[in-house]
């Protein structure tokens, strides 16, 4: 079972290295050309198939590319990654200069040991945290994000709802913060636009994710990505 919009694109961003033993992989993402340029590489593996966090999704490498082209908001600040998976936007904001805890479903023991690794792999500290949307367990009171990053975690809607509530909550505790999301444009965008009015939140920017990529990135990336800034409110995306 794969999730639409899948594509290799490890080796179009730089290169990827395959083990055939065990189909681990290990992906290349380079961001930018000049001296601070740097490359994140990321631990997948192609045969968990019902893993979704162990693949790096086009939406994820949107959302990196922007936290990377943001570099100077992302430096000191307190980000918090929901349903990170392979965690390549959180890796790139801990390389920038962030404060960073990976988060991704406290019943996905493999996805959350892989984070740890791949975090281990390109010698950054970041701290990883079991998080289920939705539940009220200790580690969520202990994180006051500034950012909140979501990359794809709008793509099964029986688990918007409860999305929607932890982001929520998160805002509500850490006055100012924002919410960045990357995600297909599929049919459920006006479910979307009910929960956004019902947990009283507004989008403070929506772009076409395509619109700031470098043409090295895009030709690989397939689908309707649009990243959307939101925060605090009363409005719902128009």
């Amino acid at each position: 079972m794969r999730k639409q919009g899948q594509v290799d694109f490890g080796a179009t961003i730089e290169d990827k290295d395959s083990d055939s033993n065990d189909s681990e992989s290990l992906s290349h993402h380079l961001f930018g050309t000049d001296d601070d340029s740097f490359s994140i590489t990321i631990i997948e593996n192609i045969r968990k198939d019902d893993q979704y966090g162990m693949f790096v999704w086009p939406c994820s490498i949107v959302l990196a590319e922007y936290v990377w082209q943001h570099k100077s908001r992302f430096f000191g600040a307190n980000v918090l990654e929901l349903g990170a998976g392979t965690s390549l936007p959180g890796l790139v904001a801990t390389k920038l200069g962030s404060n960073v805890t990976l988060t991704d479903d406290l019943s996905r023991t493999e996805v959350l040991a892989n984070m740890r690794k791949v975090s281990q792999l390109n010698n950054l500290k970041c701290k990883v945290v079991g998080l289920t949307w939705g539940l009220w367990d200790h580690p969520i009171f202990n994180l006051h994000p500034n950012i909140i990053l979501g990359a794809d975690v709008l793509y099964d809607t029986s688990a918007f709802d409860d999305l929607f509530a932890t982001v929520t909550f998160f805002l509500q505790n850490s006055p100012g913060s924002v919410f960045i999301t990357t995600y297909h444009n599929r049919s459920g965008h006006h479910l979307i636009e009910f929960l956004m009015e019902k947990w009283r939140l507004k989008c403070a920017k929506l772009l076409d994710g395509f619109s700031f990529m470098p043409s090295s990135k895009t030709h690989a990336l397939s689908g309707n990505i649009q990243l959307a800034e939101i925060i605090l409110g009363s409005n719902c995306i128009k």
